[in-house]
């Protein structure tokens, strides 16, 4: 994958943002309401930074940084998520603040194996504005 890296074309955020929605399946905030109100097997993930969290998110979510996504996600590295490396064959909905995090994350976890991985459209700010249930916590 990093072998296509040409610095003569050089790639944006955007760029990324792009190619990730390109090969991810969405989901609407309303749609993911209705799996979570129907109790559906999912495993929620908010790739946002810890204060973002904390500021409000999605009940039942489980905090996983974009940052160390893989690490969470690869059961051979040590400090692996359990639940995460184990959810290979389940389905995933993931968020971010506006989907594009969350996307880039969707495309990296079906890299990984992940077979049913869903990017919220819009993300954590289309859930506030469409008026969905929030979540406002401090984690320690």
């Amino acid at each position: 994958m990093y072998n296509t890296f040409k610095p003569e074309q050089p790639m944006s955020l955007m760029d990324f943002v792009r190619a990730a929605k390109s090969c991810v399946r969405q989901i609407t905030p309303q749609a993911l309401l209705d799996k979570l109100n129907a109790r559906e097997d999912l495993l929620l993930l908010d790739v946002r930074e810890h204060g973002e969290f904390e500021m409000g998110h999605i009940k039942g979510a489980q905090l996983v940084p974009r940052g160390i996504i893989e690490a969470a996600a690869d059961p051979a590295y040590p400090k692996h998520l359990p639940e995460l490396a184990a959810a290979r064959d389940r389905q995933i909905v993931v968020y971010c603040a506006t989907g594009g995090r969350s996307a880039m994350t969707a495309a990296v976890l079906q890299m990984m194996g992940f077979k049913n991985v869903l990017n919220m459209e819009g993300g954590y700010t289309r859930w506030v504005d469409d008026g969905m249930p929030q979540v406002h916590e401090a984690t320690y």
